[in-house]
């Protein structure tokens, strides 16, 4: 009795506790949520600033795939009956979730002229680059097939991204 006593305490000091997911695919579901929604209001900020028409496309064709990819991954979620997004701090034991600082699309928001463009540019890649490295590992390391094909497809989708707005960045 003493040593399930000491097991429960040190999974719920360690985070590991009853509000834990049992898999690390709900665990990946859970933190891409936030993330890809923390995408879309990156992506949105591009829609009325003066920005080339080929980053305007982008940022919107960005939204609408995450938008799109959020909906998948919440209802596989609610599928599984889980909730959309793990309470704060629960995946720190396990690597925490990579998120832009607030600080930062604070700044960006606040952003005027040509400097815009070129900052956009660079939180998408470094966000989108979070995912990438995320879903590299969920497709890696997954138990659910479904899960890792979807990590998969995002490994390819983000790679793309970056390798475009890098090309735009350059001035192609």
């Amino acid at each position: 009795m003493l040593k399930r006593t000491t097991l429960v305490l040190v999974l719920l000091l360690t985070g590991c506790g009853g509000t834990e997911p049992e898999s690390p695919d709900v665990m990946f579901l859970q933190m891409m949520v936030p993330h890809h929604g923390q995408g879309v209001r990156i992506a949105r900020l591009a829609r009325d600033r003066p920005v080339r028409p080929e980053v305007r496309t982008l940022a919107a064709a960005i939204e609408t795939t995450q938008i799109s990819e959020i909906t998948s991954m919440a209802a596989q979620l609610r599928a599984w009956r889980r909730p959309p997004t793990a309470p704060a701090g629960s995946h720190g034991a396990h690597g925490g979730m990579p998120v832009t600082p607030e600080t930062l699309l604070t700044k960006l928001a606040e952003t005027k002229g040509p400097a815009f463009e070129r900052d956009l540019l660079n939180t998408l890649i470094a966000h989108q680059d979070d995912a990438l490295q995320m879903a590299r590992r969920e497709a890696a390391t997954g138990t659910d097939a479904g899960t890792r094909a979807l990590a998969t497809r995002f490994t390819r989708s983000r790679q793309a991204q970056i390798t475009r707005m890098l090309a735009l960045l350059r001035g192609r």
